[in-house]
């Protein structure tokens, strides 16, 4: 399973509404079919692994990673194609939330497959976790923060500097994650400070860019920001409060859309209205603080670098005074090195 895992991830930034699903065909202990939903409309990962395996799937075992797809949607259901191949068994990850595909299971088992359930869901729901939260219907998107620290907790040197505070193999990851996203967004002092264009020009190249989001509270943005260079190819959204006058440079320009809200609850509210599900906030300190007071946060990325910078600009402003026994522990789910860097992530209990 953890190698379905695995195998799914070749679909990174190009399924999306569909979710990220790896399937291996197993005889005995030998891998004779591997698969994976590679783009929108490609033959589903289930199909693409009895493939492979051809009649030797015959008696065989099916992992993979989502439960198999019950309904005609832009392929045939991948259920038909198990039954027909003659597997035996078939291990499921997680099962599938959407009241339209689900059900797999109980068919397999209708035909006479043995089914089992759960393993390592944990995992198969976090990978997929803009799929599941699709299916929440709460409103929201689904927000990650990330932060490139240094071990004193610090964002940028006291001049402002914070180019470059991670490894460049931290900062290639980074665009691997911006890839799963609907939206990548920023305050206005860090778009400005940075010259931040919040694009992904990694070794992925999402079939949707991500839309580029601006919190631009008290009105710094002029509309001449490198980020609006491109507007009218990948949209950027600016959010600012209500009672701000317009800016001309701003709001007429291609591509651009203009939001207004007084809280942070309000403006991901009008995020998800505006069809961002999932919302990847990469800066700066007192966003990130802003939306961790408020309890807005589902994941965080922390890079961390092996440097100190001593009077630096914080990495999370305006937490207030919690104490160790009321401040709340968060869930540690992944852990790991990238040319010195440690890059943690973290989920909401």
């Amino acid at each position: 399973m953890a190698g379905a895992c695995l195998l799914a991830r070749h679909g990174l930034g190009q399924v999306h509404p569909n979710p990220l699903v790896g399937a291996v065909v197993l005889r005995g202990e030998e891998w004779i079919g591997r698969g994976w939903h590679a783009e929108l409309g490609a033959p589903h990962a289930e199909v693409m692994a009895l493939a492979e395996a051809g009649e030797r799937a015959r008696g065989a075992t099916l992992v993979v990673t989502l439960e198999p797809c019950a309904h005609h949607g832009r392929t045939p259901p991948c259920v038909d194609a198990i039954i027909a191949a003659g597997i035996a068994r078939v291990v499921i990850g997680a099962e599938d939330p959407n009241p339209v595909a689900r059900g797999g299971a109980e068919r397999l088992r209708a035909a006479g497959i043995a089914v089992e359930t759960g393993l390592l869901a944990d995992q198969v729901r976090r990978q997929n976790f803009r799929f599941f939260h699709s299916h929440r219907s709460t409103g929201m998107p689904w927000v990650t923060v990330k932060l490139a620290v240094s071990l004193d907790g610090r964002i940028a040197d006291a001049a402002g500097a914070a180019r470059w505070l991670s490894s460049a193999e931290s900062r290639e990851w980074v665009h691997r994650v911006r890839a799963e996203y609907a939206a990548i967004g920023a305050g206005a002092a860090t778009v400005i400070a940075d010259d931040a264009r919040l694009t992904v020009r990694g070794s992925i190249t999402p079939r949707v860019p991500p839309t580029r989001v601006v919190f631009d509270r008290s009105g710094r943005l002029t509309g001449g920001e490198g980020i609006f260079h491109d507007a009218a190819d990948v949209p950027v959204i600016v959010i600012r409060n209500s009672q701000l006058a317009p800016t001309p440079g701003l709001e007429t320009r291609e591509g651009v859309t203009v939001l207004h809200a007084d809280t942070l609850e309000a403006a991901l509210r009008q995020l998800a209205a505006h069809g961002v599900d999932a919302l990847l906030v990469e800066g700066g300190g007192r966003l990130a603080g802003a939306l961790w007071r408020e309890g807005l946060i589902d994941r965080v990325h922390q890079v961390v670098a092996p440097l100190w910078l001593g009077d630096g600009v914080p990495a999370w402003a305006g937490l207030g005074a919690p104490s160790i026994v009321d401040a709340r522990r968060w869930t540690l789910t992944e852990a790991r090195v990238a040319d010195g860097d440690a890059i943690l992530t973290l989920e909401r209990p």
